[in-house]
């Protein structure tokens, strides 16, 4: 279920540590790593048929502060999706595409303008493709850009873009940014990181204690990717967009290790493939459906 709530809240930490006069240095480099499965359940196409899917994405990141006002973080991550097809009739019967690889790197920088004010940059490399595909015709890249604004303590927002090459297609999307403590128990903020499969969405969080976090909310999401040179259309691109409605529960075991676990529901679905010189041939909708997920966080 999960890709900018992770960088949002690390532009909005730093503002507010700048804020508050914090003293940084080399030596509070920090880590982080995740493991992630989900699974979208039986779904009909519009046009007879239906399909399925589960996937895993394995991630870690390391950030450092460079100096009081400039922070890096560099992250890894990887993510696998199996699909699985029955009679898809828009696609000629065809198992249009079996499975989706996406490892990428990139490079977080943010920078405190001014006490109230970060600016922040992610430089992305992708590569996204089926597995026999040309990875050499799969890369995706591109950077999402942000600026937030502390209006007070339990008060941030922001603009941002996301501008990405996807595999012989370029997409631009502009985002909000918010991190609004309500209450106590209440907050409103962006639930996944911005990148080059969608925004960062928004979601309403209910805290009734410091274990707990019950959510919900919607974002967009949408990947785009190479297929097989033996693939039904050889060499073709295929893309999956969607807008899933989610609820998360979320229990810390303790400060450093968290999991959270989601139920969803996807909407507005389009699933497509284009010839390799990227005329189109098939697209379908399908109809809404279920989806169950789980993320694992440690840091450390």
């Amino acid at each position: 279920m999960s890709r900018l709530a992770r960088h949002c809240v690390a532009a909005v930490a730093t503002v507010v540590a700048t804020a508050a006069n914090a003293q940084s240095s080399a030596d509070d480099t920090s880590a982080r790593a995740a493991l992630t499965g989900y699974y979208q359940f039986n779904t009909n196409l519009d046009s007879g048929g239906r399909f399925n899917w589960g996937g895993g994405i394995a991630s870690a990141s390391f950030e450092r502060p460079l100096s009081q006002q400039l922070s890096a973080q560099l992250a890894v991550r990887y993510e696998y999706q199996s699909w699985s097809w029955h009679q898809p009739t828009a696609f000629n019967n065809e198992a249009a595409w079996k499975n989706f690889n996406a490892p990428s790197i990139g490079l977080s920088l943010d920078y405190a303008y001014a006490q109230d004010l970060v600016l922040s940059l992610k430089p992305l490399v992708e590569w996204d493709y089926e597995s026999g595909a040309k990875t050499s015709d799969a890369l995706t890249w591109g950077a999402v850009g942000a600026v937030t604004k502390v209006y007070s303590p339990g008060l941030a927002l922001g603009i941002g873009l996301s501008a990405f090459r996807r595999v012989d297609k370029t997409q631009v999307l502009p985002f909000p940014i918010i991190n609004w403590k309500i209450s106590d128990k209440w907050r409103i903020a962006n639930p996944f990181p911005a990148g080059p499969a969608g925004g960062a969405g928004l979601e309403a969080v209910y805290s009734p204690n410091e274990r707990w976090e019950i959510a919900e909310g919607a974002t967009y999401r949408s990947y785009r990717f190479r297929l097989a040179t033996d693939a039904p259309t050889p060499d073709g691109i295929a893309e999956n967009s969607f807008i899933p409605l989610f609820l998360r529960i979320s229990h810390k075991f303790s400060k450093d290790l968290r999991l959270d676990l989601y139920g969803a529901i996807t909407t507005g679905g389009k699933l497509s493939v284009d010839n390799s010189d990227g005329s189109g041939r098939y697209s379908d909708n399908y109809k809404t459906s279920p989806a169950l997920g789980g993320t694992l966080l440690y840091k450390f």
